[in-house]
């Protein structure tokens, strides 16, 4: 019998990579898909590639789109700097709808593929303030996704799994490790260089530097500094 189909979404950082092993283990044929969606860097889509491809991906897929032409985030808009220090409330590297238009486009894939499963990895314990990644948004989006679709209408129905959405940063990267996830070739900083590095100081590298220091792990992170 054939493996199951999954579409993975990779953003080339430590949650997602860490999803992609999991899915992996579970015995899913992994199709996996990045957005060139006019973010800070690219190293990131460099990471996701090499992560896909080290992993077993069946196949690696990058989305081009241009969030940035609507702006609203540090992360697509230079204009706004990446907080260095923690902040109240929703921050501005939030970009408005992002896991929206790109759990929509992996949906349309998951349909081309005939795949029952689409894995994300959001977090909703050790994350930003981010509203698209609470578990209510991710069942909210399943709803919709078996109302909206030939799969779903036809009986085949579609599933969205978030298996870190209830973890800790430190169990995040505990359960990696366990894996052979390699994070030193992973790129979560907000503001990497052209080279990956990190910078260190933005949350995405606080949430990361602590998970590593929380489960007692060296951090791999390779840093500006």
């Amino acid at each position: 019998m054939a493996n199951p189909k999954a579409v993975v979404l990779v953003s080339g950082g430590l949650d997602s990579t860490t999803v992609l092993a999991m899915a992996q283990k579970e015995g899913y044929d992994c199709y996996t898909l990045s957005f060139d969606y006019g973010q800070r860097h690219r190293t990131e889509l460099k990471a996701a590639e090499h992560t896909a491809k080290t992993l077993g991906a069946i196949a690696h897929k990058v989305v081009k789109l241009d969030l940035g032409t609507i702006g609203g985030s540090a992360l697509t808009d230079t204009n706004i700097d990446v907080p260095e220090e923690e902040t109240e409330g929703i921050p501005v590297t939030y970009v408005p709808a992002r896991n929206t238009v790109f759990l929509s486009i992996a949906l349309g894939w998951a349909e081309v593929l005939d795949a029952q499963t689409i894995f994300v990895g959001v977090n909703a314990v050790d994350y930003s303030g981010y509203p698209d990644c609470r578990p209510a948004y991710i069942e909210a989006f399943e709803v919709m996704a078996n109302l909206a679709t030939k799969a779903g209408v036809e009986g085949r129905g579609l599933s969205i799994e978030a298996p870190l959405i209830d973890l800790t940063k430190a169990e995040i990267v505990t359960r990696g490790v366990a894996l052979g996830v390699d994070y030193s070739q992973t790129v979560s900083c907000y503001q990497a260089d052209d080279l990956g590095r990190a910078c260190g100081k933005c949350d995405s590298c606080r949430l990361r530097r602590q998970g590593f220091d929380e489960a007692g792990l060296k951090d791999p992170t390779r840093y500006r500094d």
